[in-house]
């Protein structure tokens, strides 16, 4: 079985970056999609970015243009990378691994973007 340990979170100006990094260890199950979801508070988790193991990639629209997702297959890594950070963009980020039978989830890294 998986865990996801994510890293890279922290606290940012508007207009700064961040990368967040999201390793799958205790396994050598490989994945097929692999992305990022968010959660603010009072809201819902939503998809922020994910990635096959083919590289096609999907993004929120609120994120287009702003945020680089990539993978590694070889070390079963995904990557974030958060340019033009908005406070909107504030919120608990969640590393996803779709496996072949279960899905699984990392524990969230929080992202603070100050105004």
């Amino acid at each position: 079985q998986a865990q996801l340990v994510e890293s890279g979170g922290g606290l940012v100006q508007a207009g700064g970056s961040l990368r967040l990094s999201c390793a799958a260890s205790g396994s050598s199950l490989s994945f097929n999609t692999m992305g990022w979801y968010r959660q603010a508070p009072g809201k819902q988790r939503e998809l922020v970015a994910t990635i096959t193991n083919g590289s096609t990639t999907t993004y929120a629209d609120s994120v287009k243009g702003r945020f680089t997702i990539s993978r590694n297959n070889a070390k079963n890594t995904v990557y974030l990378q958060m340019n033009s950070l908005k406070p909107e963009d504030t919120a608990v980020y969640y590393c996803y691994a779709q496996g072949k039978v279960l899905d699984y989830w990392g524990q969230g890294t929080q992202v603070t973007v100050s105004s």
